[in-house]
């Protein structure tokens, strides 16, 4: 029996396939439901190599999400500058990063505590 999938669930399956539809890399989930004073149930993190690309991976998972699951961002920050682009869709929450950026902030340390699964990309 297949466990049902929560809205949570759904958002975390179109954003990856948002960002693999534009070539993301070192994709992240983590499941942060464990974690006591979480911010929300998930981070989608992922880099991309220039600001181009990170803005092309934000625009790619915003669409897919949209026409998907009818769901927009509750706030979106760093479209500007594109070095980080952070989308909150309330229980899930996308970081795109540029690599060095990504390194500098490392996310995924600071939430160690989390369930980390690392998306395997065929590109």
């Amino acid at each position: 029996m297949q466990k049902k999938q929560t809205g949570a669930d759904l958002i975390v399956s179109d954003v990856i396939k948002g960002i693999e539809e534009v070539k993301g890399q070192d994709i992240q989930i983590l499941d942060l439901r464990a974690v006591e004073n979480s911010v929300c149930d998930y981070f989608v993190i992922c880099s991309g190599s220039s600001n181009t690309q990170v803005s092309a991976i934000a625009s790619s998972v915003q669409k897919l999400v949209s026409k998907s699951l009818k769901e927009k961002p509750w706030h979106v920050e760093g479209s500007a500058n594109a070095e980080w682009i952070l989308m909150d869709y309330v229980h899930v929450v996308v970081h795109v990063f540029q690599k060095q950026i990504r390194e500098f902030y490392d996310i995924e340390g600071l939430w160690a505590d989390a369930k980390i699964v690392t998306i395997e990309t065929t590109y």
